[in-house]
């Protein structure tokens, strides 16, 4: 153990290679949903080889609900894969799953960048975008789960570091659609860069995956794998709720580890090999049932609208540059932002705390950005009225509503080990991943409600 210590070069790879394989679990869902405009331009004309990255299609053009069901389609398989995921990861080998996953949505993503120079018409073009949306997101969400297992053995350190990666592939895929749009070329070149970025970042995931075996650091927790018990990626879950590290802070992972270490609450137990039988699921969801449905009703708000709704909001202004890049900057660039700051303020205080009756009313309280969203500059609509046409309007209720998402997600999470036993958090860990899952789904199929009602 001593010499790993000593050895900064193996200590600083691995975290390189666990935030990079952070940031390349999230790209396909993020790169897909700020790609709306690309996919309803597609889908808008029938005889278009490539659409525009940068026009918003609203109104009667978006007849197909693009951004209901890419968000619907990414939303499902994360639940599914939940549900099934003792029985997935006993019977497929872990290098299976991590490398199949990552070669799969390699595939599907030069796929997606190969369509957009053929000629193809709207029907046939929406079913391969919808197909390859759910297998990506399929692969993804095994992924996921793979990975999280792998850092059950790592130091928490590295949790918080693959956190910081997909905390931030959301502003990555933004700033990637800005640098296509303004590269000045014509669109389908831009559309064809932007799809291309993923896949460079799918390969370096790749790379760094297979480069785990060949450092010194990696392979000593590596190698403790098989003598931890079958359910090790609901251990990792629950890990990472005591550690506050759902934020993904890029900028001090050693402050969410301290606060692990200081926390008399959440200061891990020595392994008994003597322990008791497993926790009651049942008893464990009494004691969170609370927080658990604050994050199904904060999950369910956030995919209610955004993308949904958020996407077909357009610049009230006149037409120019500023409206050309309204949308990219202030519905996905802002969100991702905003939701990062909110999750990583949770690493400097935790308020309300468990036992207040505030949360559930803060959670509720974000149900007012609904209509709010709904009555935004979105043109060509059929039953509600534009009540807050100016942009100032809708990027205050972004900075808002990204805030409080990220933030009110972290809370809870960090919230639920604190209200359960020390033996009772591997249960509370995975019953968190559920309700977050379901929370997920039900707002992606709220967002069809929402939308038939403008």
């Amino acid at each position: 153990r001593g010499d790993l210590l000593t050895d900064p070069h193996s200590y600083h790879l691995v975290g390189i290679s666990f935030f990079i394989l952070g940031l390349g679990t999230l790209l396909p869902w993020n790169f897909f949903i700020t790609a709306i405009p690309y996919f309803q331009g597609r889908l808008a004309e029938s005889n278009c080889t490539a659409g525009t990255l940068s026009t918003n299609h609203t109104g009667p053009a978006d007849t197909f609900n693009f951004n209901n069901w890419v968000t619907l389609l990414s939303q499902l398989p994360l639940l599914l894969f939940t549900l099934l995921n003792s029985f997935l990861y006993q019977c497929i080998p872990e290098v299976v799953r991590i490398l199949g996953s990552l070669l799969a949505m390699l595939l599907l993503f030069a796929l997606t960048a190969a369509l957009v120079k053929v000629n193809m018409s709207p029907g046939p073009f929406f079913s391969i975008t919808m197909a390859s949306v759910w297998f990506i997101n399929s692969f993804c969400a095994v992924l996921q789960g793979s990975l999280f297992g792998q850092l059950g053995t790592m130091p928490s350190t590295y949790s918080t570091l693959f956190l910081s990666g997909q905390g931030l592939a959301g502003i990555f895929a933004a700033i990637a659609m800005l640098m296509s749009m303004a590269s000045g070329v014509d669109a389908q070149t831009s559309a064809l860069g932007y799809f291309i970025t993923p896949c460079v970042g799918i390969l370096m995931s790749i790379v760094c995956y297979l480069s785990l075996p060949h450092l010194k650091f990696a392979r000593y927790y590596l190698a403790k794998k098989p003598s931890r018990a079958q359910a090790q990626e609901l251990e990792t879950k629950a890990e990472l709720l005591q550690a506050d590290e759902k934020n993904g802070i890029a900028n001090s992972p050693q402050k969410a580890v301290l606060t692990l270490d200081l926390d008399p609450e959440k200061e891990p137990e020595p392994e008994d090999p003597q322990k008791p039988e497993k926790p009651s699921v049942f008893v464990v969801f009494r004691k969170i049932w609370l927080t658990a449905l604050c994050l199904v009703l904060v999950f369910t708000v956030t995919l209610s609208v955004f993308p949904a709704i958020t996407a077909m909001v357009t610049s009230s202004t006149s037409p120019g540059r500023w409206s050309r890049f309204f949308n990219p900057i202030c519905c996905f660039l802002l969100f991702n932002v905003m939701d990062w700051l909110g999750r990583s303020l949770t690493s400097y205080f935790l308020w309300p705390d468990e036992d207040s009756r505030l949360l559930p009313l803060l959670v509720c309280l974000r149900f007012l950005f609904v209509p709010l969203f709904m009555l935004c500059h979105v043109p060509e609509r059929s039953r509600l009225p534009i009540l807050f046409p100016q942009d100032a309007y809708f990027i205050t209720f972004m900075l808002l509503f990204a805030v409080s998402n990220g933030y009110l997600v972290s809370l809870t999470m960090c919230l639920a080990p604190r209200q359960v036993l020390p033996q009772e958090r591997e249960v509370a860990g995975a019953l968190m991943t559920f309700f977050l899952a379901l929370g997920l789904s039900c707002g992606a199929s709220l967002s069809f409600l929402f939308k038939a009602l403008l």
